[in-house]
């Protein structure tokens, strides 16, 4: 194996990992910048700190990327498939950034996997998309949906004889723990699909064993740059979730986050379900602003949002498809 190849594929998927931060990250903090909970810079700050928290707690989403989604492939030709895969997740990753579009970063990366590997003539684990990727990817919207729907009437029922302008700046203060709990979701789920794409790199490479515990440097190395592209920002994604569905308040940013963070926890530690920030925040966010009105939501933009969900699996494989056959001129 060339030990080349192996740093390329690394060097690629922690690229990954950081376009990832400023798209994703920026799904966990919007309602808490948009209702003005806390300003720009130190939400990407807290997340930041927090995505680095978040990729130590476990590695249950990893091994379900690593192993139970495609049939590890082999050789120069099993690291080509999985730098096409990377591939065509960074290029939707950037087209739905540029466009202000909140994709799913996670579903591009799996869309990436399964059109890489039937490009390449590796064997695809159906049942593993199946019971871990789309069957999530449909419940994840409506559990969403629903439990913000819920929470934020609940929230409503408990305070609705207190003071509105003190319940306000109370839930603006809550924001930064709900806030906070988003991003430490984030950190638990996004850090650990790249950590399986980087362990199976490594056992292609020979480097390692698939039984192998993760190596703490690849935790470190993707926790690392989870955080910094954190950082980097992601205002365009941030102004669609922030404003342009709902108008939020403190009291419906703290229940649409507190929502996302509890499903995402649930699903990592219970199912080891690699499920989209994306999905869990956009959905929450709809169904708390159903509380006030209906057509509060402004539904047209929702629309867009969920054409988007469908689109990307499909896109990104064809786009590491395309990739893969241009990669293999170098791999092999």
């Amino acid at each position: 194996m060339d030990t080349f190849a192996l740093v390329v594929t690394i060097t690629v998927a922690l690229g990954f990992t950081y376009t990832n931060g400023f798209h994703d990250s920026a799904n966990a903090i919007a309602t808490s910048v948009s209702t003005r909970a806390l300003t720009p810079r130190a939400a990407l700050a807290m997340a930041a700190v927090m995505n680095l928290a978040g990729a130590f707690l476990g590695q249950g989403v990893a091994h379900t990327v690593s192993k139970g989604l495609i049939e590890t492939p082999t050789g120069d030709k099993g690291m080509g498939i999985l730098f096409a895969a990377l591939l065509g997740a960074i290029v939707w990753n950037l087209v739905t950034w540029y466009f202000g579009l909140p994709s799913s970063s996670s579903h591009a990366l799996f869309g990436g996997m399964v059109g890489a590997a039937l490009a390449g003539g590796t064997d695809v684990i159906w049942t593993g998309v199946l019971e871990k990727i789309i069957i999530p990817m449909f419940l994840s919207p409506v559990v969403g949906l629903l439990a913000g729907y819920l929470v934020m009437c609940a929230i409503m029922w408990m305070f609705r004889k207190a003071n509105p302008h003190k319940a306000k700046r109370g839930f603006r203060i809550a924001q930064t723990v709900s806030a906070a709990g988003m991003a430490l979701g984030h950190g638990l789920q996004d850090a650990q699909k790249t950590m399986g794409i980087v362990v199976m790199a490594l056992v292609i490479g020979d480097v390692q064993s698939a039984d192998a515990p993760i190596p703490v440097w690849v935790k470190i190395a993707c926790a690392v740059m989870l955080s910094l592209g954190t950082y980097a920002g992601g205002w365009r994604i941030m102004r669609t979730l922030g404003r342009k569905i709902i108008e939020l308040d403190p009291p419906q940013g703290f229940a649409a986050e507190t929502t996302g963070a509890s499903i995402m926890f649930v699903t990592a530690f219970l199912f080891k379900a690699p499920i989209s920030t994306t999905h869990v925040i956009t959905s929450a966010i709809m169904g708390v602003g159903a509380t006030k009105r209906v057509n509060a939501v402004r539904w047209g933009v929702a629309k867009n949002i969920i054409l988007g969900w469908f689109i990307t699996m499909p896109a990104a494989a064809l786009v590491a498809a395309a990739s893969y056959y241009v990669v293999r001129l170098f791999f092999g």
